[in-house]
């Protein structure tokens, strides 16, 4: 059995090559390092487009386990806790004044009678600004992509970022506004690609290269920043 390497955008892959199989195997292992078995008469060249055919699945893989080595992130509603929004981080500030959750002079307000549903009404927060600083950029990324984008809707998603659904409906976890906006654009860009690219294949990655060369960075990124957002557990 011999052993070259192959690499993934930035990720390391050693072949081992050996065996009778000519089917060609993938696995991660326990430290997250990625591991490609085949048969030694199989070429680089067929190795290099199942790689690439597993991609998404190894993009996933990875952010899976970044999850499960995390512990869940927990907030505290009291003065000064930091929520991020857009990349950046605000403190927040208990208000005595009624009304809804604001940022106010750099600092998220909650006002003191929404303690007792300060989750919720902060998950609201974030879904009522990032529907509103989604919908230009979604409009123009459309534009550029050429695709007829339907309404921008932000919602818990669960363990998705986002999704592209039937009616042309984009739909982005609210927890993806914790972002910088370069990967919020990456999150968003994708969507809008699959009202196009249903699939993930060839078709579907040239369209989002052609639009974010560095798709595959902002990517590799994604995966390693969303494994500690806030999904809205408080203490």
């Amino acid at each position: 059995m011999s052993t070259a390497v192959l690499h993934l955008d930035g990720l390391r892959v050693p072949v081992e090559t050996g065996g009778a199989s000519r089917r060609a195997k993938l696995t991660i292992e326990a430290d997250g390092s990625l591991r490609l078995r085949a048969a030694g008469d199989v070429d680089t060249d067929e190795l290099t487009r199942f790689l690439a055919s597993k991609r998404d699945w190894v993009y996933r893989k990875l952010a899976e386990k970044e999850m499960l080595q995390h512990e869940p992130v927990t907030k505290e509603l009291v003065d000064g806790e930091g929520f991020l929004y857009l990349g950046r981080s605000h403190r927040l500030k208990i208000s005595d004044v009624n009304g809804a959750v604001r940022l106010e002079r750099g600092r998220l307000v909650l006002p003191r009678p929404l303690i007792g549903t300060g989750e919720a009404s902060l998950v609201a927060w974030y879904q009522r600004c990032g529907e509103a600083w989604l919908r230009p950029r979604a409009k123009a990324w459309a534009e550029r992509l050429r695709v007829d984008a339907g309404p921008i809707e932000v919602a818990d998603l669960g363990s998705k970022w986002g999704t592209a659904m039937a009616g042309r409906r984009v739909r982005i976890h609210w927890a993806t506004l914790q972002l910088s906006p370069s990967l919020v654009d990456y999150v968003l860009v994708h969507e809008l690609a699959h009202l196009g690219e249903p699939h993930h294949g060839p078709t579907f990655w040239a369209l989002v290269g052609r639009i974010l060369p560095d798709h595959d960075t902002r990517k590799a990124e994604l995966a390693r920043q969303g494994a500690a957002l806030w999904m809205g557990g408080v203490s």
